[in-house]
């Protein structure tokens, strides 16, 4: 897997730039001169829509809106099925974790700043059958997202309209609301969209956490350990995983920043935020309502709050699928037009092929809402198959790229290249256990069947 395509660094100019994470030394500032430079987006200077225009602050508001959303709705019944102590263990550790291989994700893109998807990273480190690859893992992981919007969006609508009509129905307007607000080409233009979709997630928890306060006597049903079994566990650890999964689209953000040597700024904010929030919001949920917690975790505010929560959460149930849409559409579109020089037009074909690449993934993700129209079971499918090697496996990969012949160079380095095998485990245990764990939950889930108008038992 490191052999083939762009070879890893051999000669002492290229050694220059092997560089790892808290490591005083090698140089952690790139010589971007002895890396060829393909900037997709090029010179925008005279550019009629121009695309770097992201501030860091701005970067990282955007990566909550993508992570911070349906990953959290999920993380009270995590603890519902692991117990508090095992649970909590995993969301820190992993959000640790996550903030480290962002990290390398970042220092690797730094290396090379050509990058712009993991299409171009796949073909590093595989040559163009790695491209091929990783470039459709993204698209399919960006579809599988914003098809899990669009059955959170149904189940909303069920919620507050009392299944006031047929779900199919919900879906169908769900996906031309996020498809309408997905035209905008450039991510700036939905800094807004971010930042709403940060705020209404916020307020919505704080909503179901004061709910669950006054409704439940708290503290009469939880549990420090929960005896479980492997399927029930590991479904419960892919919801932790696809909490801390927006690392698929760093690639496209840094590479849309002004400065892109200050993405570092942008993930503290994320994981510093995430960590917290994940943990508060858990406990407290868990607490107070216990054995038997929903999924997704609005669901336990009562009658009547669990309706105020929907309503205010609409903009991250929206906004979120829009822009984890946006990072696939904007894949394929730059793949299309890397070079032509389209993308910065506003001509037919380049607005026209924006629309028709939009159209044409968000009538996929409806596809797989309703073929799986369970809102755990799609989370943990995603998680199982994407989430373990964009968040995790592939970090592990990049930083053993960037050091190769360096691995034992020295203590500090035996110790990191131990991490990042232990990295590259974790996400493979990941994806092999939580696809035996989501396949088993999606084949026994009896909630609704797929493409009727029954209602989401979520």
């Amino acid at each position: 897997m490191l052999m083939e395509g762009v070879p890893p660094p051999s000669d002492p100019i290229e050694n220059k730039n092997a560089r790892d994470f808290m490591d005083p030394e090698n140089d952690l500032k790139a010589d971007l001169d002895t890396t060829p430079c393909d900037d997709p987006f090029g010179n925008e200077a005279t550019a009629e829509v121009k695309y770097k225009t992201l501030k860091w602050w701005q970067c990282g508001m955007f990566m909550i809106a993508e992570s911070v959303s349906l990953g959290v709705l999920s993380l009270p019944a995590t603890l519902d099925a692991l117990g508090i102590v095992p649970a909590i263990i995993l969301i820190i550790g992993l959000g640790i974790l996550a903030l480290y291989t962002g990290l390398v994700i970042g220092q690797f893109r730094e290396r090379y700043p050509h990058i712009h998807n993991l299409a171009d990273a796949g073909e590093i480190l595989m040559g163009r059958f790695g491209r091929e690859l990783f470039g459709l893992g993204q698209i399919l992981f960006s579809i599988f997202i914003m098809g899990s919007h669009i059955v959170t969006f149904s189940i909303m609508m069920n919620t507050i309209t009392d299944h006031g009509t047929c779900t199919i129905v919900f879906s169908v307007v769900g996906m031309i609301i996020c498809l309408v607000l997905s035209l905008p080409r450039t991510i700036k233009n939905l800094t807004y969209i971010s930042v709403a979709s940060f705020i209404s997630i916020f307020t919505a928890m704080m909503i179901t956490m004061i709910g669950v306060g006054v409704q439940y006597k708290g503290g009469t049903s939880i549990h420090a350990t929960q005896e479980t079994n492997l399927y029930h566990a590991f479904t419960a650890v892919t919801n932790i995983v696809f909490a801390y999964c927006a690392h698929v689209a760093f690639f496209g953000l840094i590479a849309e920043m002004e400065e892109p040597r200050d993405f570092p700024k942008a993930l503290c904010l994320l994981q510093g935020f995430e960590i917290a929030l994940y943990v508060t919001a858990a406990i407290v949920v868990y607490y107070y309502v216990g054995t038997g917690v929903a999924s997704p975790a609005l669901g336990s505010a009562g009658p009547v709050l669990k309706k105020v929560a929907y309503g205010i959460a609409i903009p991250t149930i929206v906004g979120c699928g829009v822009v984890n849409g946006h990072v696939g559409l904007k894949y394929i579109y730059v793949r299309i037009f890397r070079k032509s020089g389209r993308m910065h037009k506003r001509d037919l074909v380049s607005v026209g092929s924006w629309v028709g690449i939009g159209v044409t993934c968000w009538v996929i993700a409806w596809i797989i809402a309703e073929g799986i129209p369970s809102f755990s079971n799609i989370v943990s499918l995603i998680s199982s198959l994407f989430a373990s090697w964009f968040t995790y496996g592939l970090s592990g990969v990049y930083w053993l790229h960037l050091n190769w012949g360096q691995w034992f160079s020295s203590p500090r380095k035996i110790f990191l290249t131990i991490l990042n095998f232990l990295i590259v485990g974790i996400g493979g245990a990941i994806c092999g256990l939580g696809l035996y764990a989501s396949g088993k939950a999606i084949h026994d889930d009896g909630s609704r069947a797929s493409f009727t108008c029954g209602n989401n038992a979520d």
